[in-house]
């Protein structure tokens, strides 16, 4: 197996795919291994961007399990903002042309993206609406604050009725905010003590320490001729410590060693060291689909995602085909998480924004 991915990232990497790879395999029966190619070293701090959403995902069920939150809580009860939400006749409507929703949005619809808040795939109102005020999701790092960011959102409509639609991203952007209500400070340091430090996850937080900074990499994406040209420097910019604000709403720096422990974990059926991290009902919804066939439209997200495809508590899973069972999440700049129903997974990093070359190096790791 090894002997065998080593082979697919060697060949990307010679082809410009990526300027290097960092790969993490195991599974519940045999040691983690670190596959590094190229120029991405094997201790890198990278920026995993969406492969947040699993880490979140899990803070949130850490928190039902202790009794502190409930999945079908109404999420106003923390974020007064988005209280008495008005949604949009149809997602492509006027932004005046509105309904009063027919109840709160609640924390499993942010689990499942289905808020009613997310990117609009095609052009509309509200998709100007989200540039005009800095709230659209795309590559590049936030641009507002936590408390800036939520207060812009609830000044827009949902596009659907909280539970009937699915769109992807800002869902979690509010559930790191209600979290960090939650537990009364800093998410990052909440995550810290309650997730990072029992998995061993040393290197994982918002931010890279400045002593730390060389071992962030510069990110790249494929230009119109298919060449690697560089999007963010590296050891600077954005990700280094000190955060410009409260990035509760934002995507955490890993590395492979550490999100492998996290994989691991999930992997293990929730466990780690003997320990339980997620109990099996809660780990059992969150790898399982959630979603109703009725909302899995194909304007939801990109063409074909649906196909065999389901969405747990911010994973994906495969729901038939030869890795049915199999769930993880990727991030936008060629971050990759999977864990099969065998035990074993697998992580791959690169700084490469995803497309066609990014998504080939995925499809071919075995």
């Amino acid at each position: 197996m090894v002997n065998a991915l080593r082979g697919v990232l060697e060949r990307h990497v010679a082809q410009g795919t990526a300027p290097g790879v960092v790969a993490a395999v195991g599974g519940t029966d045999s040691a983690t291994e670190i596959v590094a190619v190229g120029d991405l070293a094997a201790d890198a701090i990278v920026r995993i961007q969406s492969m947040t959403k699993p880490v979140l995902a899990v803070a949130a069920l850490r928190l039902v399990q202790a009794g502190r939150l409930e999945l079908d809580a109404p999420v106003d009860t923390w974020l007064p903002e988005l209280a008495g939400r008005r949604v949009l006749r149809a997602p492509d409507a006027p932004l005046d042309d509105t309904v009063p929703a027919d109840g709160p949005i609640t924390v499993r619809h942010l689990l499942t993206n289905t808020s009613g808040y997310g990117m609009m795939t095609s052009p509309c109102p509200l998709q100007e609406a989200m540039v005009a005020n800095r709230t659209q999701a795309g590559q590049e790092p936030v641009e507002l604050g936590a408390q800036e960011w939520l207060e812009a959102l609830a000044d827009l409509p949902l596009a659907f009725q909280p539970g009937s639609g699915w769109r992807y991203h800002h869902s979690f952007g509010i559930l790191g905010i209600l979290l960090s209500r939650l537990v009364g400070g800093s998410l990052e340091q909440h995550l810290r003590v309650d997730l990072f430090e029992p998995l061993g996850m040393v290197d994982t937080g918002y931010t890279v320490p400045r002593d730390q900074a060389h071992r962030l990499p510069a990110a790249y994406r494929h230009d119109a001729d298919g060449n690697l040209t560089q999007i963010e420097p590296a050891g600077e910019g954005f990700y280094v410590a000190p955060a410009p604000f409260d990035l509760s709403h934002a995507e955490l720096v890993s590395t492979a060693r550490d999100y492998a422990a996290f994989a691991r974990m999930l992997a293990a059926g929730g466990r780690h060291d003997g320990e339980v991290v997620v109990e099996p009902d809660l780990l059992a919804l969150m790898r399982t689909d959630q979603v109703p066939a009725a909302v899995k439209t194909p304007d939801s997200f990109f063409p074909g995602f649906w196909d065999g495809m389901g969405w747990g508590f911010g994973v994906c899973v495969q729901t038939s085909g030869p890795h049915a069972g199999r769930f993880g999440w990727s991030g936008g700049l060629g971050t990759d998480l999977r864990v099969d129903p065998d035990g074993s997974f697998l992580v791959l990093l690169t700084q490469v924004e995803m497309g066609p070359a990014v998504m080939g190096l995925f499809a071919d790791a075995p």
